[in-house]
Protein backbone atom coordinates (compact mmCIF):
# COMPACT_ATOMS: atom_id res chain seq x y z
CA UNK A 1 0.00 0.00 0.00
CA UNK A 2 1.18 3.38 -1.09
CA UNK A 3 1.56 5.67 1.91
CA UNK A 4 0.00 9.49 1.16
CA UNK A 5 2.68 12.19 0.63
CA UNK A 6 1.52 15.65 1.57
CA UNK A 7 3.16 19.06 1.40
CA UNK A 8 1.33 21.76 3.13
CA UNK A 9 2.24 25.37 1.85
CA UNK A 10 1.92 28.83 3.33
CA UNK A 11 3.63 32.18 2.44
CA UNK A 12 6.78 31.61 4.51
CA UNK A 13 6.63 28.28 5.99
CA UNK A 14 7.28 29.56 9.13
CA UNK A 15 3.59 29.86 10.86
CA UNK A 16 0.89 27.95 9.16
CA UNK A 17 2.58 25.24 6.99
CA UNK A 18 4.82 23.85 9.77
CA UNK A 19 1.66 24.10 12.41
CA UNK A 20 -0.21 21.77 10.02
CA UNK A 21 2.73 19.59 9.19
CA UNK A 22 3.42 18.99 12.81
CA UNK A 23 -0.70 18.31 13.86
CA UNK A 24 -0.79 15.86 10.70
CA UNK A 25 2.39 14.08 11.69
CA UNK A 26 1.12 14.12 15.44
CA UNK A 27 -2.34 12.94 14.34
CA UNK A 28 -1.63 10.35 11.92
CA UNK A 29 0.66 8.68 14.39
CA UNK A 30 -2.32 8.80 17.09
CA UNK A 31 -4.30 7.13 14.61
CA UNK A 32 -1.70 4.65 13.49
CA UNK A 33 -1.84 6.14 9.96
CA UNK A 34 0.96 6.05 7.81
CA UNK A 35 1.55 9.95 5.93
CA UNK A 36 4.57 11.47 4.76
CA UNK A 37 4.49 15.33 5.56
CA UNK A 38 6.76 18.32 4.57
CA UNK A 39 5.96 22.06 4.37
CA UNK A 40 7.30 24.58 2.32
CA UNK A 41 6.78 28.43 1.01
CA UNK A 42 5.53 30.38 -2.36
CA UNK A 43 8.17 32.90 -0.94
CA UNK A 44 11.45 32.56 -0.17
CA UNK A 45 12.25 35.47 2.13
CA UNK A 46 12.03 33.03 5.30
CA UNK A 47 14.49 30.61 3.40
CA UNK A 48 16.88 28.85 6.18
CA UNK A 49 14.68 30.59 9.42
CA UNK A 50 13.16 28.15 11.55
CA UNK A 51 9.61 28.14 12.83
CA UNK A 52 8.02 31.25 14.30
CA UNK A 53 8.42 31.30 18.02
CA UNK A 54 4.80 31.79 18.40
CA UNK A 55 3.61 28.71 16.53
CA UNK A 56 6.34 26.65 18.60
CA UNK A 57 4.82 27.96 21.93
CA UNK A 58 0.91 27.16 20.92
CA UNK A 59 2.09 23.80 19.66
CA UNK A 60 4.14 23.02 22.85
CA UNK A 61 1.36 24.50 24.83
CA UNK A 62 -0.59 21.87 23.17
CA UNK A 63 1.59 19.05 23.23
CA UNK A 64 2.12 19.16 19.12
CA UNK A 65 6.02 19.03 18.77
CA UNK A 66 7.11 21.35 15.88
CA UNK A 67 9.02 19.71 13.17
CA UNK A 68 12.60 20.55 13.98
CA UNK A 69 13.25 22.11 9.89
CA UNK A 70 14.19 25.52 8.65
CA UNK A 71 12.32 27.05 6.33
CA UNK A 72 11.99 26.34 2.20
CA UNK A 73 10.60 27.20 -0.92
CA UNK A 74 8.75 25.01 -3.17
CA UNK A 75 9.64 23.21 -5.95
CA UNK A 76 8.73 22.20 -9.45
CA UNK A 77 9.55 18.37 -8.27
CA UNK A 78 7.75 18.75 -5.08
CA UNK A 79 4.38 18.52 -7.78
CA UNK A 80 6.00 14.92 -8.59
CA UNK A 81 7.00 13.76 -4.75
CA UNK A 82 3.81 14.69 -3.12
CA UNK A 83 0.03 13.30 -3.81
CA UNK A 84 -1.87 16.23 -2.47
CA UNK A 85 -0.50 19.92 -2.11
CA UNK A 86 -2.27 22.43 0.32
CA UNK A 87 -2.63 26.00 0.35
CA UNK A 88 -3.22 27.78 3.47
CA UNK A 89 -5.20 30.37 1.29
CA UNK A 90 -7.11 31.24 -2.18
CA UNK A 91 -3.55 33.11 -2.51
CA UNK A 92 -1.35 30.49 -2.17
CA UNK A 93 -3.59 28.01 -4.31
CA UNK A 94 -3.58 30.33 -7.13
CA UNK A 95 0.49 30.50 -6.80
CA UNK A 96 0.70 27.17 -6.93
CA UNK A 97 -0.89 26.28 -10.13
CA UNK A 98 0.91 29.06 -12.15
CA UNK A 99 4.49 27.31 -10.20
CA UNK A 100 2.93 23.88 -12.11
CA UNK A 101 -0.48 24.33 -14.18
CA UNK A 102 0.40 20.68 -15.41
CA UNK A 103 0.18 19.77 -11.52
CA UNK A 104 -3.20 21.63 -10.78
CA UNK A 105 -5.33 18.94 -9.75
CA UNK A 106 -2.93 18.09 -6.81
CA UNK A 107 -3.72 21.40 -4.96
CA UNK A 108 -6.20 21.93 -2.58
CA UNK A 109 -6.86 24.52 -0.15
CA UNK A 110 -6.81 23.08 3.61
CA UNK A 111 -10.33 24.63 4.96
CA UNK A 112 -11.67 22.67 2.06
CA UNK A 113 -11.21 19.71 4.65
CA UNK A 114 -13.08 21.50 7.14
CA UNK A 115 -16.41 21.80 5.00
CA UNK A 116 -15.37 25.44 4.26
CA UNK A 117 -14.29 26.56 1.07
CA UNK A 118 -12.72 28.96 -0.16
CA UNK A 119 -11.93 30.27 3.55
CA UNK A 120 -8.33 31.04 4.26
CA UNK A 121 -6.15 30.49 7.14
CA UNK A 122 -5.51 34.10 8.08
CA UNK A 123 -1.18 34.70 8.32
CA UNK A 124 -0.87 35.22 12.25
CA UNK A 125 2.29 36.65 11.82
CA UNK A 126 1.33 40.40 12.09
CA UNK A 127 -0.90 39.86 15.25
CA UNK A 128 -0.58 38.99 18.79
CA UNK A 129 -0.58 35.21 20.48
CA UNK A 130 -4.09 35.47 20.12
CA UNK A 131 -3.93 35.34 16.42
CA UNK A 132 -1.37 32.04 16.58
CA UNK A 133 -4.57 30.73 18.77
CA UNK A 134 -6.79 31.37 15.77
CA UNK A 135 -4.88 30.07 13.27
CA UNK A 136 -4.04 26.67 15.07
CA UNK A 137 -7.60 26.37 15.93
CA UNK A 138 -8.25 26.95 12.01
CA UNK A 139 -5.55 25.01 11.28
CA UNK A 140 -6.46 22.40 13.47
CA UNK A 141 -9.95 21.56 11.87
CA UNK A 142 -8.52 21.48 8.18
CA UNK A 143 -6.14 18.88 9.87
CA UNK A 144 -8.59 17.07 11.13
CA UNK A 145 -10.98 16.65 7.84
CA UNK A 146 -7.94 15.87 5.98
CA UNK A 147 -7.03 13.06 8.03
CA UNK A 148 -10.90 11.58 7.93
CA UNK A 149 -10.47 11.84 4.22
CA UNK A 150 -7.07 9.65 4.38
CA UNK A 151 -8.63 7.42 6.57
CA UNK A 152 -11.27 6.07 4.29
CA UNK A 153 -8.64 6.24 1.50
CA UNK A 154 -6.67 3.56 3.40
CA UNK A 155 -9.32 1.64 4.32
CA UNK A 156 -11.07 1.58 0.93
CA UNK A 157 -7.56 0.60 0.04
CA UNK A 158 -7.17 -1.83 2.49
CA UNK A 159 -11.28 -3.59 1.49
CA UNK A 160 -10.42 -3.14 -2.22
Amino acid sequence: MEIPSILFVCTGNICRSPTAHALLVHKAREAGLAVRVDSAAVSDEERGNPADRRSVAEAKRRGIAMPDRLARQITAADFDRFDHVIGMTRAHGAALRRIAPAHAGKVTLLMDFAGERDRDVPDPWYGDQAAFVEAFDMIEQGVDGLLARLRRLADGRASG
